[in-house]
C-alpha cells in the first residue's frame, strides 16, 4: 500500500501575519506560489495514484501550481471553521482569553453561516477524510501514493488521527505553508515518514 501526502498551501497575506484564515477565501501571495513552484519536481518525481484538494481558493491554487491540477474537491478538507476568531491572531485573542490556545479550546461562536467548530468536530472530518483515503489506496497498485492539498490545522489534526492519536494532539506536528509530508507506516503501523518537507536550495 502507498503512502499519504499531505501539501499545506502556500502563503497568503494572512498566514504570514498569523490571522486565523479559516472560510476567507485569500489567493497566495507573491512568495506562497513560489514556495509551492519548488515543490514540483519534488512532487512529480511521485508515483500519486489520487488527489484530492480543499475547495478554497488558496488550496485549489496550491494543487495547480505543483502539477496536481487534476485533485479532486473534498468538502471536508477545508481548513478549521474559526467562528468568531476568523481574522484575528492568537495574542489579540489572549488579551481576553489568557492562556487560550486551539487545539483544546477551540473557538468563539461566530455567525450562522460560520458558527465555529470544536477539535472533536475537526477530528470527524479528518476521519471521514481518512476513510476515503483509505479506499483509494486500496484500489491503487501497490506502490501508488495518495496526496491532499490542504490547510494547517486541518492537516495536523488529520495527521494526529492518523498516528491513533486525539485530535488535540495535532498540535504537536506545526506544519510550514508550502510543504510536502508523508505519513507512511512501519510494520503495518502508521508513522510519519517525512514532515515540512522543501526541496534543497
Amino acid at each position: 500500500m502507498g503512502d499519504l501526502l499531505l501539501v499545506r498551501h502556500g502563503e497568503t497575506e494572512w498566514s504570514r501575519s498569523g490571522r486565523h484564515t479559516g472560510w476567507t477565501d485569500l489567493p497566495l501571495t507573491d512568495h506562497g506560489r513560489d514556495e509551492v513552484r519548488r515543490l514540483r519536481p519534488l512532487v512529480g518525481s511521485l508515483r500519486i495514484g489520487a488527489a484530492f484538494v480543499s475547495p478554497l481558493h488558496r488550496a485549489r491554487e496550491t494543487a495547480g501550481l505543483i502539477g496536481a491540477d487534476g485533485a479532486r474537491v473534498d468538502p471536508d478538507l477545508h481548513e478549521w471553521d474559526y467562528g468568531g476568531y476568523e481574522g484575528i491572531t492568537t495574542d489579540e485573542i489572549q488579551r481576553t482569553r489568557p492562556g487560550w490556545f486551539l487545539f483544546t479550546d477551540g473557538v468563539a461562536p461566530g455567525p450562522p453561516e460560520h458558527p465555529g467548530e470544536s477539535p472533536e468536530q475537526v477530528g470527524a472530518r479528518a476521519d471521514r477524510v481518512l476513510a476515503r483515503v483509505d479506499a483509494a489506496l486500496a484500489d491503487l497498485d501497490t506502490d501508488a501514493d495518495v496526496l491532499l492539498v490542504a490547510h494547517g490545522h486541518f492537516l495536523r489534526v488529520l495527521t494526529a488521527r492518523r498516528l491513533g492519536l486525539p485530535p488535540a494532539h495535532g498540535a504537536l506536528f506545526r506544519l510550514e505553508t508550502g510543504t510536502l509530508c508523508r505519513l507512511g507506516t512501519e510494520h503495518e503501523r502508521p508513522v510519519i515518514a517525512e514532515w515540512n518537507a522543501r526541496p534543497a536550495g
